[in-house]
């Protein structure tokens, strides 16, 4: 039974359609990535996952149970949170008040304390900055601050939205890495949208490509980054140069 099952959701921003009958299934201890171009709904459907927008029609199941209509604060008591794209930090808050606001809903103090040996194990700049004021860090840092304060929440889902955006090569890598070690050591489970398709088919199993509002295609991110459609769209190969390759690969084949 997948951890989350989302059957037909439409969400509208106004009298706008921004999702059209998505429906999708994440296995837990998955990463799952959605790919698409600006525009087509990947953040939307990770905000009818959070709660923050109520679908209009479908339903949304974790661990066989709805979540679709509950407040954003009951899902997160369910197991799911949210790193949005833009970062959010609080930054009149320091870091240690950051991180403790991810950590509001739990009254395990033995455990909140662990969690955050954790994170700053993964995120080891943030034991370097406690006092600082999170206004002040940089854009990296911030990146960092937000998925370790989700973290404090113990998930059993994160939702990423473009955790790589704006940052360089070297951090995002960084960045990657890290999401990695998450879904080894912690089993969370991630549902990943993200601007670098390359990096996020690399790093997850299983990918939709979502155009529009709906998803038109999806499958192992081995397949996906075998289709010429999605090499062409998504990670910059053009078609003419997918069948030349294919023609080199098919004349060394018989030499």
């Amino acid at each position: 039974m997948p951890l989350l099952k989302i059957r037909n959701i439409e969400s509208y921003y106004g009298p706008i359609m921004a999702i059209k009958g998505v429906s999708l299934d994440i296995e837990e201890g998955s990463i799952v990535t959605i790919l698409g171009a600006n525009g087509a709904g990947k953040t939307t459907i990770l905000k009818t996952i959070s709660g923050v927008l109520e679908p209009e029609k479908g339903t949304i199941e974790f661990l066989d149970k709805r979540i679709d209509g509950i407040s954003p604060a009951d899902i997160v008591r369910r197991g799911i949170v949210h790193v949005p794209e833009g970062r959010e930090v609080f930054d009149d808050l320091t870091v240690r008040e950051n991180l403790m606001m991810g950590s509001y809903l739990r009254k395990d103090r033995a455990g909140i304390k662990q969690d955050l040996e954790v994170v700053c194990d993964y995120f080891p700049i943030l034991s370097e900055r406690t006092t600082q004021l999170a206004g002040y860090m940089s854009g990296g840092e911030q990146q960092m601050l937000a998925m370790a304060r989700a973290l404090m929440a113990r998930p059993k889902l994160m939702l990423l939205d473009e955790p790589s955006l704006g940052l360089s090569p070297a951090l995002m890598n960084d960045i990657y890495h890290i999401v990695k070690r998450i879904n080894s050591e912690q089993k969370t489970t991630i549902l990943l949208v993200e601007q670098n398709a390359r990096m996020a088919l690399s790093l997850a199993q299983f990918g939709y490509i979502l155009d529009l509002g709906r998803f038109v295609m999806e499958n192992t991110c081995e397949e996906l980054m075998e289709n010429d459609d999605v090499k062409e769209f998504y990670l910059g190969v053009k078609e003419a140069s997918v069948r030349e390759t294919k023609r080199w690969k098919r004349k060394k084949k018989w030499r």
